[in-house]
């Protein structure tokens, strides 16, 4: 046999060795663990087809590993807080199903959600597990059936319905919840919702608009009273008012500004309009019946933010959010106009203005929607008093640009014109309709 021959018929022999030898470790190293899996196991009787219902007997030593990283994180005591808690969340969309699909992994062990819609197509942009092959499929299921596959211990009550004021108790109440978390998109249930939370003393979260928002940056934690640049939760805040509910309502909003450069409502195709009773074409009464435009990311960061709030603070976790993070400075800021205008109109330069900070937001925000009314420009913006023959108050303030702010100064404040000289008819009505506003809601104040 040549030399060459020989080379050949060892490196094939070595080949069929090595194999072998791999097949072998495969074989003895997946039996092994195959066996120790089963033996860890064996107590909670999970096979290997999909778990359809919770595992009441679940290892306690496969769940501890599971949840290794949060123990190390929050501390056994935080962990164990965070395992006793009962969550229900209403609203099984973009926000409510990441912040569900979070709270499962973080270690919850029993979650009730409420929804009453399906999968879309539309939804899978968003939704936190959904699939091809769930559309059809309630909300609520869908949740349950992909998170028994991650956390099968894990007690999900699903109830496909509409959650509704007249079944709140029923809906909410059973088994004793220590959170709400709210996710509905519905203004009026929204409202009735975080109304019944508020006076049954339910710890309660809502998420505002998630929709046409895009900077993460501007994603905030606080009080419902703190928030803006929100048309949702501007019509909230003013509904919860009329029930004499002003603040104590947490929730996780954007700050980030409106522009017509971005994403904004979809307009209703114009054949719709001329069938008449646009109404008509929402899949339950009063629901929007246009469509928003929603980058998936973000109702991910809606939720993720609502379940990291939850967990760390029933942990005992130290966390301080910054209430209104972007929006202090800006408050201050227009704060010093005002008060500097009142020392240039000064005999003896004063500087006290009869206005506190949090009236700030308010007079911007709420009053004047975060514009000037004369032009209705947002950036750039100052306060001035109004009326010169009136005490400086909440109906004698108004938002204007800074060079509007100069020739009103100079032409009302200080040369006392007419007001007709100045502004137009449309700018005077829609300015008195403010003040209107204003004196109406200070009374919920």
């Amino acid at each position: 046999m040549s030399t060459s021959s020989k080379l050949g018929l060892w490196t094939l022999t070595t080949v069929v060795l090595t194999a072998a030898a791999v097949e072998a470790a495969h074989f003895y190293f997946g039996k092994s663990e195959a066996s120790i899996f089963s033996k860890s196991t064996q107590k909670s009787h999970v096979k290997s087809k999909d778990v359809t219902e919770t595992v009441h007997d679940y290892s306690e030593e496969l769940i501890k590993e599971q949840l290794a990283r949060n123990y190390a994180f929050l501390g056994e005591e935080g962990a164990q807080k965070v395992r006793d808690q009962f969550v229900v969340v209403v609203g099984a969309g973009g926000v409510g199903s990441n912040c569900v699909a979070s709270l499962v992994r973080s270690g919850v062990s029993k979650i009730r959600i409420i929804d009453f819609d399906q999968v879309t197509l539309s939804s899978l942009n968003r939704h936190a597990v959904a699939t091809i092959k769930d559309v059809g499929v309630s909300k609520v299921e869908c949740l349950k059936n992909h998170l028994l596959q991650i956390a099968p211990w894990c007690e999900i009550e699903t109830v496909n319905e509409l959650w509704t004021l007249d079944h709140a108790e029923r809906l909410l109440l059973p088994g004793n919840p220590t959170y709400v978390v709210d996710c509905i998109d519905n203004i009026d249930t929204k409202v009735d919702l975080l109304t019944f939370c508020y006076e049954q003393k339910l710890p309660v979260i809502s998420s505002m608009g998630a929709a046409c928002k895009s900077d993460v940056t501007r994603v905030n934690i606080g009080d419902i009273s703190t928030s803006d640049e929100d048309p949702l939760a501007r019509t909230v805040r003013r509904r919860l008012k009329k029930r004499g509910i002003n603040h104590g309502i947490l929730s996780v909003f954007s700050s980030e500004k409106p522009d017509p450069r971005k994403a904004g409502l979809l307009p209703l195709p114009e054949e719709e309009f001329n069938q008449g009773q646009v109404d008509q074409l929402s899949a339950l009464q009063n629901f929007r019946v246009r469509i928003l435009p929603v980058l998936g990311s973000m109702p991910a960061v809606f939720g993720l933010a609502i379940a990291t709030c939850i967990v760390t603070t029933v942990a005992g976790y130290p966390v301080e959010p910054i209430e209104n993070k972007n929006r202090y400075k800006i408050y201050d800021g227009l704060l010093q106009t005002l008060a500097g205008q009142r020392s240039r109109l000064s005999v003896n330069n004063d500087q006290k203005v009869e206005i506190a900070i949090s009236d700030v937001q308010y007079i911007l925000e709420e009053v004047f929607r975060g514009k000037s009314p004369i032009s209705g420009f947002s950036t750039r913006v100052t306060l001035s008093k109004w009326d010169p023959t009136k005490p400086l108050s909440l109906q004698n303030v108004v938002v204007m640009t800074k060079e509007e702010q100069k020739i009103h100064e100079e032409r009302i404040l200080k040369k006392g014109e007419p007001f007709s000289n100045v502004y137009s008819d449309e700018v005077l009505k829609l300015i008195e309709q403010r003040f209107a506003e204003e004196r109406y809601y200070s009374q919920f104040r």
